[in-house]
Formats: structure tokens, sequence, C-alpha cells
């Protein structure tokens, strides 16, 4: 709460008129009014804070909150968005407020899951548990006096709801990490606008946002579609970019391609090739796409970023066009990787000729020992011909699970091609 926030003036901050001495490397040494100075002022304790802890711990990365900054600050503190409010209003402004943020170089942000100030309704508590989940900074947080907003308050049913989505994060933790080491390299946000990755979804060249409601991308590959109104029962609309996705809980492929030759605009949007999705909303359920040609590093569960998981990486494959995937890996809390303790994999698929889906895993980058022993393959919008995988290391088998085709090998087998058959 590093504003400043003074309580007992009018104005809750330092008066416009305080003076503050400017003597930074770069800048020519003054004096400046409050009124100039107020969100530097924020940046500058964050930046302190975490020169502090850099001092005490100077092998340790430190990891500081802050609600009040100024461009460059993303450089010491992770952000949220303040003192929100326990409406269907301000969960509604999320989406925009964390993509305005991101493109702002405020990548890791988030909004206080629940709201802030007041009491959340049962549903309303559940509806931004699901949100949160695929926001970068996922925050459950209240102030003194408000009812009790953890996910287990509201007896089983909303229970079992909450813990999904939280239990689905944990999952989907190494991919949130390798996004999030993308965007310290690159100033790509986590949380991203469609029109990022599709600039060119629309006839006119209209941005695709204008028309999709609060649907934001988590990384390249993931759409997120909540409902613009969470509050009301009725239908809405998911406009999807043009090509194939993947429904993300069910893996049912949707093709929203124009294959169309036509010309003339009326002809083309009259078979409406693209037309919108039609949701009816339901408490349990928050819209979830795969991009085509994505590839999903995903963990086993577990109940904290402290535990190390157990089982084998699992590799989510959409096949498709443009196949590739990234994962990256180090130890979460030195600064080890600088000196090349990190692990760094690219995949990639293709389908060939004779139907076989091609899987290539590239050399290792880094020194970091991962915590698989094995890697479990989970093929989408593709079907095998004889049920089998091989590789240079040994054969396997495919197997079948609802929509995707299964088979786990060694981790030494990724360093050469699999064929899935």
């Amino acid at each position: 709460m590093n504003e400043p926030a003074i309580f007992n003036v009018a104005s809750k901050t330092m008066p416009d008129n305080i003076q503050h001495r400017i003597a930074e490397p770069g800048f020519q040494e003054r004096t400046a009014d409050h009124l100039e100075i107020h969100n530097v002022y924020g940046m500058e304790n964050s930046r302190a804070t975490y020169d502090g802890l850099l001092t005490l711990r100077p092998d340790e990365r430190p990891f500081v909150l802050t609600r009040a900054s100024y461009a460059g600050g993303q450089r010491y503190a992770a952000t949220w968005t303040g003192d929100n409010s326990s409406t269907w209003n301000h969960l509604r402004m999320t989406v925009p407020q964390l993509i305005n943020l991101g493109l702002s170089g405020f990548a890791l942000s988030g909004a206080d899951v629940g709201g802030f100030a007041g009491s959340p309704s049962p549903d309303l508590l559940t509806r931004w548990l699901q949100l949160g989940a695929f926001q970068p900074i996922d925050r459950d947080h209240a102030a003194k006096g408000t009812r009790d907003h953890e996910p287990w308050v509201d007896g089983p049913e909303h229970e079992a709801i909450r813990r999904h989505y939280i239990e689905e994060r944990y999952r989907l933790m190494p991919y949130l990490y390798t996004i999030t080491e993308e965007t310290s390299r690159t100033g790509l946000p986590i949380m991203r606008p469609l029109f990022l990755e599709f600039p060119n979804a629309t006839t006119d060249g209209h941005p695709i946002d204008l028309d999709a409601g609060n649907e934001f991308l988590l990384g390249p590959d993931l759409l997120i579609a909540p409902s613009p109104s969470p509050e009301e029962v009725g239908q809405y609309e998911v406009n999807l970019p043009p090509g194939v996705w993947f429904d993300y809980w069910t893996g049912e492929r949707l093709d929203r391609r124009d294959r169309t030759a036509a010309r003339d605009l009326e002809q083309r949007d009259a078979k409406q090739p693209n037309k919108p999705l039609l949701i009816t909303p339901k408490l349990a359920e928050l819209p979830v796409y795969v991009r085509e040609g994505s590839i999903l590093p995903v963990a086993p569960l577990t109940q904290s970023t402290a535990e190390t998981p157990v089982g084998p990486l699992i590799l989510r494959i959409y096949a498709g066009e443009n196949c590739r995937g990234d994962l990256y890996q180090d130890d979460g809390k030195s600064f080890a990787f600088r000196s090349g303790q990190f692990l760094r994999l690219h995949f990639s698929c293709e389908i060939k000729p004779d139907g076989s889906l091609t899987v290539h895993f590239s050399a290792r980058e880094g020194s970091f020992v991962p915590w698989w022993k094995q890697i479990r393959l989970e093929a989408f919008g593709w079907t095998p011909r004889t049920k089998q995988a091989t590789s240079a290391t040994g054969n396997y088998v495919l197997e079948q699970s609802g929509r995707a085709w299964i088979t786990t090998i060694p981790e030494s087998s990724a360093a050469t091609d699999l064929t899935l058959n």
C-alpha cells in the first residue's frame, strides 16, 4: 500500500505541494512536487524493497507485490489491481484491467479473487475462482470484516467446482512457468488480447476483441471465454479466431476455417464458416479452448508449488498446422539459471502423408535436471492406424482415453523422434 497512503488528510495521500529531491543517475538533480512524483514514489518504494531483499538474500529471487507503481516498475514487483469490490461488475472489469496492465509491461498482475471490499455471494465467488485460475497472479484476498472467501465455505457443490479449477491451474504450472519465462525475455504479456496473436482475424481488419466480449488468451495457446455478463443466465456468444480449435475440457475438435473461394463477401458471410458459438452458462463450466498445433506441457497434480510432482511429464498434442510447443524449467528460487542451470526444450509434430504423427524433441538446453523420468503423450485431433508408437529406443502401445490417444515413454526416448501410427 505504497501510494503513499495517509489516512488523516482529505486526499488520503501526500499533499500535491510536498517537495521531492530527484538525485537519480541519468536525471538532472532538481526538486519536484508530489503531483509529479506520486506514481514514481510507489515504484521507488518497490525498488527499495527489491534491493533490500536482494541484499539480505543475494542468491534468492525477491518476490515483491505492489499496488502502486510507474512505467518500468515491473522490474521490481508484481502488481494487483487494488481494492476491488465483491460485485459482478468488478468481476467483469477484471479481464480488461489485466489485459491493459499486460500490454503496459506489467505482465505479472492479478485482481483480488472474490473482491477485496464486501462479501461475495457463493455464485460470485465460484465464478471469480474459475477466472482466477487463468490469471497470472491468482490471489483470493479480502478485507477485515467480510465473510470468509476460502474455496470450501459454501458447501460441497461449490467446493467441488472451485477445487476443479484450482487443481487445473496446478496441472498447468509447466505451461504457466514457460510463458512467464518468455515474458521475462520478450516482454510479451502472459494474459493477452486476441488481436496480439490474431491481428488479421476479421475481414475488415478491426480487432476481433471488439466482437469477443471478455475473451482473452493465456499465453499463445489457451483461449478463455468467460461470459461478458457473468451474472446473467442467458446465452452468450463466443467468437473464436478463424482456424481449428479444441475444447480444452473434452478434446472436441472445432473447425472454424473459411474454405470458401468466393470473393463476394456477402456470399461468403452467408455460409458463416466462423459463426459464433452460442454458450449456455452453467455454474460449473468456464469455456476454454486450445489452438490447433499446440503442445501443452502439463504436470501431475500437486497441492503446492513447493511439492515435487510424482509421475510423468504430460505433453498434450493438438495435432494440426504449425504444431509446436516449448518447455522451460529451473529451480524456481535462485539465480542459478544465469549460469546455465535451467532446462529448455522445444517440441514439434507433423502428420505425414501416410497418416502417422511424428513428434520431434529438440536437444536439451541447460544443465537443470527435471523431476520426471517418463513422458506421457496425449494426442488430440488425430486417429492412428496400428495403435503403435516407435522410436529408435523402443516400441510403445497407443491407448484411447476419451478423444485422446495416449502412450508413455521413458524420458531417455525424448532424445529422438517418436512416430505414432
